[in-house]
């Protein structure tokens, strides 16, 4: 699946909110392998090598769904899966400096009539369907040869490092709902970020 700088995505539909609502309200206790969990995102790996002069990011993250979170999902609620990234210059006397960041979202979807799960590139708007919850987050925690910054832009004399992370972004969200996930710990999936210096 192509990967390119993320767009804006579009506001939710309406009733995706009242479903979602209902949800946290009342809960579904609808979660993997069935059993109450907190969920977590975690970036296992990533590493960068340069490509026709441009760094490309090759990474692997975890990602479980917390109780909640898939209980709005299999009730029609749209997740939005994001990977964040910065390429930061150290500076010996000053505040290092973000030199450059990207972010990479995804939908993930349930389809209640094919029984599906449906990952779509915010950025491409591209999609696969997978027949399992499992296969379509193993998809989503895949990213190879992706283009980030080019060797030029950069400092020959400087040092940089490079750092990723993943989240389930609720900003899409009205403001009601995101100061109910606020409160809600289920919700509040981000991984540390995982640094490493990029080889120059």
């Amino acid at each position: 699946m192509s990967q390119q700088p993320a767009i804006k995505p579009k506001k939710p539909r309406k009733y995706a909110l009242f479903v979602l609502l209902g949800a946290l309200v009342l809960g579904t206790g609808i979660a993997q392998d069935e059993l109450e969990r907190e969920g977590y995102f975690e970036v296992r790996s990533a590493s960068t090598e340069i490509v026709d002069g441009v760094y490309a990011l090759d990474a692997r993250t975890q990602l479980v769904l917390s109780s909640e979170a898939l209980a709005a999902l299999e009730s029609g609620v749209t997740l939005t899966i994001e990977l964040q990234l910065q390429v930061i210059r150290s500076r010996r006397f000053m505040i290092d400096d973000v030199e450059a960041e990207l972010a990479i979202g995804f939908e993930l979807e349930y389809s209640p009539v094919s029984q599906r799960y449906i990952v779509r590139s915010l950025n491409s708007g591209e999609q696969d369907s997978f027949a399992t919850l499992y296969s379509a987050l193993n998809s989503l925690g895949r990213v190879q040869g992706l283009p980030i910054i080019d060797e030029a832009v950069l400092s020959p004399d400087s040092t940089y490092r490079v750092r990723l992370r993943a989240m389930l972004n609720t900003e899409r969200y009205p403001a009601a709902l995101r100061v109910l996930f606020f409160w809600r710990g289920q919700w509040q999936l981000q991984s540390e970020w995982f640094e490493w210096l990029l080889e120059r």
